[in-house]
C-alpha cells in the first residue's frame, strides 16, 4: 500500500504541486498482457478533492453518454475512495469523453448510484470532445472534482482510503 500526502491547492491551475502517482499494476497480466500507460495526480482544495488522469493506450472507446452507464466499457479510469471508519465507499467512474458513473456502495452489488443533481456536482473535464470516439493511438487526460460533501463530510478530511484504476472492458 501507498500512502500519498495530498497538498492543499487553490485550483488545477496548481498542478505541478498535486501529488503524482502511476496506475501500473496489471491484476490479471496472463489474461489482459497489454498495460496502456495512465498516471495521475491528486491535491484537494478546502471543499473539494481533485484529480487529474492522464492516459495513452493503442485503442480509446467511448460509447457510452448517459450518466450512470455502463463507462467500464469504454476507456475509463475509476477512482474508489472511503473514509477510515465508514462501512462505505464511493466509486467514481469516468470514461475519456467525460461521462460519468457514481455510486455509495457497501459492496460491489450493493450500491446507491448518485442521482442526476448529485452526478451534477462532481465536475469532469476531459480533453477529448463529450461525443462518441473509436480510435487508435490516442492520449487524453481526464479532471474531477469531486465535493467533500458528496463523501458525507462537511470539510476536508484528514484521511482518506483510496484506489486508482485504469479500464476498459470493451477495448484492448
Amino acid at each position: 500500500m501507498k500512502t500519498l500526502i495530498l497538498p492543499s491547492v487553490s485550483g488545477f491551475a496548481e498542478i505541478s504541486a498535486f501529488e503524482h502517482g502511476a496506475i501500473d499494476c496489471v491484476d490479471w497480466p496472463e489474461e489482459y498482457p497489454y498495460a496502456p500507460k495512465v498516471g495521475f495526480y491528486a491535491a484537494h482544495t478546502a471543499d473539494r478533492l481533485l484529480i487529474r488522469f492522464e492516459v495513452t493506450e493503442h485503442h480509446v472507446k467511448a460509447v457510452t453518454t448517459e450518466s450512470n452507464g455502463p463507462v467500464w466499457e469504454d476507456s475509463c479510469c475509476e477512482f474508489f475512495v472511503k473514509l477510515p471508519d465508514s462501512k462505505y465507499y464511493f466509486n467514481f467512474e469516468t470514461n475519456c469523453i467525460g461521462t460519468g458513473l457514481a455510486a455509495k456502495r457497501v459492496s460491489r452489488s450493493e450500491c446507491e448510484h448518485f442521482s442526476p443533481e448529485q452526478m451534477a456536482q462532481v465536475k469532469r473535464r476531459s480533453s477529448l470532445p463529450a461525443q462518441p470516439i473509436d480510435k487508435h493511438d490516442q492520449s487524453w487526460s481526464l479532471d474531477l472534482e469531486i465535493p467533500f460533501s458528496l463523501l458525507g463530510c462537511d470539510s476536508c478530511p484528514k484521511e482518506l482510503l483510496a484506489n486508482f484504476y485504469k479500464c476498459g472492458d470493451c477495448t484492448d
